[in-house]
Order: C-alpha cells, then sequence, then structure tokens
C-alpha cells in the first residue's frame, strides 16, 4: 500500500513538473528568444548573430547539402538573402547533419557546395549538433525568422511549394518579414516544415 502511494505521489509531480516545464527536446516557440552561437563558415571563421553589424532581423535556415527538398529550396534561399540582406534581414544557414551517416554534408562538401552554387550568404556547421536541437530544428530546410532582438517570429518552410517556387501561392518568410518591416503582425507565425529529417549522430 505505502508502495503504491509513493508511485502515485511521484506520478502527480511528474505530471505537474511537465505542465510547468519546457521540454528541452522541442526547441523554440513563437515569441522566444533564440540563444546566440559561434559556428565555423565555409571560409574558416567563426561566425554568431552579433556579428552581422545593423541586423534587423536574421533569417536562420537550418539546411544541408544533399536532401532533395534542400537542393529544390537552394535558389530560393539565394534570392530570399539578395532581396532582404540589403534591408537588415541575411540569411543564415545552418548544416547540422551528421557527417558519418551522411557523408554529403562533411565540412569539405559544404565548402565545395558553396562554389559550386556561389552561395552569398554565411553557410554553418553545427558540427555537435547543438543548435539544431536548442532551436528545435528537424528538417532540412526549416526556417526560424528572428527580429532583432532575436525573438522568434516565424518558423516553418519557406513557402507553400516545396517543388517549384513558380508555383508557391504562400510565400511564409517573405510575407512575415514584410510585415515586421511594416511594423505590422507578421500574419502566418507558424507552418510545418517540409523536408529530410536531420541526421542525428548515433
Amino acid at each position: 500500500m505505502k508502495k503504491l502511494l509513493a508511485l502515485c505521489t511521484l506520478a502527480t509531480v511528474l505530471i505537474a513538473f511537465s505542465f510547468t516545464q519546457k521540454d528541452p527536446g522541442t526547441g523554440y516557440l513563437v515569441g522566444d528568444t533564440a540563444r546566440d552561437f559561434s559556428l565555423k563558415n565555409v571560409d574558416g571563421k567563426m561566425v554568431s548573430l552579433a556579428d552581422i553589424k545593423d541586423a534587423k532581423g536574421y533569417i536562420v535556415v537550418f539546411t544541408c547539402n544533399q536532401c532533395p527538398y534542400a537542393i529544390a529550396y537552394e535558389d530560393r534561399i539565394i534570392e530570399l538573402h539578395k532581396k532582404y540582406a540589403p534591408l537588415g534581414y541575411p540569411v543564415i544557414a545552418i548544416n547540422s547533419n551528421d557527417k558519418v551517416r551522411q557523408p554529403g554534408d562533411s565540412y569539405d562538401n559544404m565548402q565545395k557546395r558553396v562554389k559550386e552554387k556561389s552561395i552569398p550568404y554565411a553557410y554553418l556547421y553545427d558540427e555537435t549538433q547543438e543548435i539544431a536541437q536548442t532551436y528545435g530544428a528537424t528538417r532540412t530546410p526549416h526556417v526560424f525568422l528572428l527580429d532583432k532582438d532575436r525573438v522568434v517570429r516565424y518558423i516553418g518552410a519557406i513557402d507553400d511549394n516545396s517543388e517549384e517556387a513558380s508555383e508557391a501561392k504562400e510565400k511564409y518568410v517573405e510575407n512575415a518579414i514584410d510585415a515586421l518591416r511594416a511594423g505590422k503582425e507578421v500574419p502566418v507565425k507558424q507552418t510545418k516544415a517540409i523536408g529530410c529529417g536531420i541526421k542525428w549522430k548515433a
């Protein structure tokens, strides 16, 4: 009887704890303040959000070299950077895939991909996967739009068509940035990221 009572008490405490504590595996929610990071760029230099002077926000994109969805969105990510970096919203791309499980996503292959595509934005290597886990990234690509104070304002997909950019009807990231620039509420704050699952370390 005492053992049963102890188990019931423990269960009650655990249930209460689950309602008051955020699961560290869930990552950020819209409205949370994201942490900064320092990760190695393809040029060998360490990059953090604080290093980007005069930024009004940040388009943090978890992506990779080989996922078909990431490849399909690559040109769109480049265009996002070209359009919005001059307005203060640069793309910061992060590759968190385990190079053992996905050799094509090694740091050396990241460097090759940047040269092949003339990628203009920072492409950072999250070798420990700590940043992906902290942010709650699960797919490639997976976008976290932050404002200048690193408050998460949008999470999810770039747009509503993972195959053809010309067929996209809802450009979620662009709409969110345009709303922020206009001082308005972001119209769609979260969508489901569509892409390959991040390859976690065994």
